[in-house]
């Protein structure tokens, strides 16, 4: 319901595509049955976040039939949105996005971004952008913290992926509040590099007298790799097809390092941030 209104709040200046433009993004995604490298779990998860329905849970299909289904049934603000959201994880997230670049999906990717860029995806993203920004906060980052350790156990690959999420959000909240313009292209690495430098928290800025100067460094250096690693753990998981029959997804333990992690990172750069404006 909340995308509802959403949506036709911005309904005034948001233009949708047209069924020939669907199709190229489908072809795009839907490898066979699979949609890029998602489990069900994981997939139901996104179209979760995005939409609001886990669509393999709601359709009973396979992910390609359940994205296809929903594409063709749903209201052009949703089928829209969806579109578009497996848009920016396909540039940032897909292990093979290089490789494919030049050969055919290479190809329906720049018709994609192309349908993209005229529909203006941007005016929804400065204000889902905002949004974030409103409600990210101590009290947030607690809220997030108990939701993460709450499904560590029954569904650890949700918990990865809002450990991620959480990173991304503090890191875009910090940006943004300091008007700097987060690129498109950016990964949770550009991000967190971003955040490490407005702060001037990154090795550079210790000087070499600070006592314990070396061991700071290697800390403040290891931050970039906590997010990195945390989007490799969550990806090489996460991939639900391509495994023999032997293949186990993510466990427990591997959710409890992810979220350690995360947390380790995400109050250190918001305590910084919070600091720094405290002294401004």
């Amino acid at each position: 319901m909340l995308y509802f209104f959403l949506f036709l709040y911005l309904s005034s200046y948001y233009t949708f595509m047209n069924n020939t433009e669907k199709g190229i993004f489908l072809k795009l995604y839907n490898r066979n049955g699979y949609v890029l490298d998602f489990s069900t779990v994981d997939f139901d998860a996104f179209t979760m976040r995005s939409v609001g329905i886990s669509l393999c849970a709601e359709y009973g299909l396979s992910k390609g039939r359940s994205l296809i289904t929903f594409v063709n049934n749903s209201t052009r603000e949703l089928s829209n949105k969806l579109l578009l959201d497996l848009l920016e994880y396909y540039e940032t997230q897909y292990y093979d996005f290089e490789n494919e670049q030049q050969g055919t999906y290479g190809r329906f990717y720049a018709e994609c971004k192309n349908i993209a860029q005229r529909i203006n995806k941007n005016q929804f993203t400065i204000f889902a952008s905002n949004s974030v920004k409103e409600v990210f906060s101590s009290e947030y980052i607690e809220k997030q913290t108990s939701i993460m350790i709450e499904n560590q156990k029954n569904n650890p690959t949700e918990s990865i992926g809002k450990a991620k999420e959480l990173i991304e959000s503090c890191c875009k909240t910090i940006l943004e509040e300091n008007k700097i313009t987060i690129e498109s292209k950016w990964n949770i690495n550009n991000l967190v590099d971003e955040t490490t430098k407005l702060l001037e928290i990154t090795p550079k800025h210790i000087s070499d007298t600070t006592k314990e100067a070396e061991a700071i460094k290697a800390i403040l250096g290891n931050l970039k790799g906590i997010a990195s690693n945390i989007a490799i753990i969550r990806n090489a998981y996460g991939s639900g097809h391509g495994k023999s029959a032997s293949y186990e997804g993510l466990q427990e333990r591997h959710a409890k390092l992810a979220i350690g992690s995360c947390i380790t990172l995400v109050n250190f750069l918001w305590d910084s941030y919070k600091r720094r404006n405290d002294k401004s």
